[in-house]
């Protein structure tokens, strides 16, 4: 009787629900490893790309364009964007863990590798491009393959680390996926594709400098020279209303080109309150008061997507 009731005291009786237990733990894993390759690709800036390209095809086809060849470009922008971004996250892997906005990203948290972010980001880069050159044309995936390049190699390696005025000729990669649409429709670039293009590219630095604003401390940390870091309030101020003019008068300037009041009415409206949004922002700056610069960041977004839903509805009305 003894001996029946300490044989399963002796016995490594926790040893099968251990064994059960090892797929919940795998499957975490799992989960978690995927969950980090994602991070790596920055969901929400492809969204915000995409944001731009299906209304850029739209009206570059004076409709809707076939579902396919909106599939196509919606996959191969999405990893085209996703590559540029693990490519930039391997480069800014020495300053991301210095920064506390970035520190818990996958490749300074050291969940994934360099190693293997590189292979990633460089295979998601040559599927965009062979998907883009397979199923569009060569204009579009050239426009993609340059896009991926500027934003890696010229941007993020060079302009990013050694001039205040990164942001600006780094616009030209957020702007890229306007005219990798226009040019996946027609296999040409006209000019309301090149004034959609001014839009976004303007839209960048009223966009992103409240950013750098917040983060200020954290980029000066890094030793990355963004302009909130290294200039006046007043420098920054200028540049935040010059530009936010600039986007909404340019974005006024592309109503002529073949859009209807469908797209101006609520580009004005959007247009006017973007830009009462950038001054009170300057204001508070100059009175020396509580910035609140995610406000303009946040409208900025807003105001975006407005614009380029306002370009998808008059496309197809």
């Amino acid at each position: 009787m003894s001996m029946i009731t300490e044989r399963p005291a002796s016995n490594p009786a926790g040893q099968p629900p251990a064994r059960a237990a090892e797929g919940p733990v795998a499957r975490r894993d799992v989960r978690a490893m995927i969950s980090a390759y994602v991070a790596l690709t920055k969901p929400r800036i492809v969204e915000l790309l995409l944001v731009t390209t299906i209304p850029a095809m739209m009206l570059a086809d004076g409709g809707l364009p076939s579902l396919w060849l909106m599939a196509v470009v919606l996959v191969g922008g999405s990893l085209a964007a996703g590559a540029a971004s693990v490519l930039n996250c391997y480069i800014d892997r020495d300053i991301d863990q210095l920064m506390r906005r970035t520190k818990r990203r996958p490749l300074p948290a050291h969940t994934v590798s360099p190693r293997n972010a590189l292979v990633f980001g460089l295979v998601l880069a040559a599927i965009s491009i062979v998907l883009m050159a397979a199923f569009t044309n060569l204009l579009a995936a050239g426009l993609t393959l340059a896009a991926i390049v500027y934003y890696d190699v010229i941007y993020t390696l060079w302009l990013k680390r050694s001039t205040p005025t990164n942001t600006f000729w780094g616009g030209a990669c957020g702007a890229a996926p306007v005219l990798i649409g226009w040019a996946a429709v027609t296999g040409g670039l006209a000019p309301a594709a090149w004034g959609l293009f001014a839009v976004v590219f303007f839209w960048q630095m009223p966009h992103f400098y409240p950013l750098a604003m917040k983060y200020k401390d954290d980029y000066a940390r890094a030793g990355i020279p963004m302009l909130p870091v290294v200039a006046s309030t007043r420098r920054v101020n200028a540049e935040i209303l010059i530009f936010a003019w600039l986007t909404v008068l340019t974005s006024l300037a592309v109503w002529p080109l073949g859009l209807s009041a469908i797209y101006g009415v609520p580009t004005l409206v959007v247009g006017a309150l973007f830009v009462v949004e950038a001054h009170r922002l300057c204001r508070r700056a100059t009175r020396g008061e509580a910035v609140k610069p995610m406000r303009l960041f946040h409208w900025s977004t807003t105001y975006l997507t407005i614009v380029f839903v306002a370009v998808a509805l008059d496309a197809l009305i």
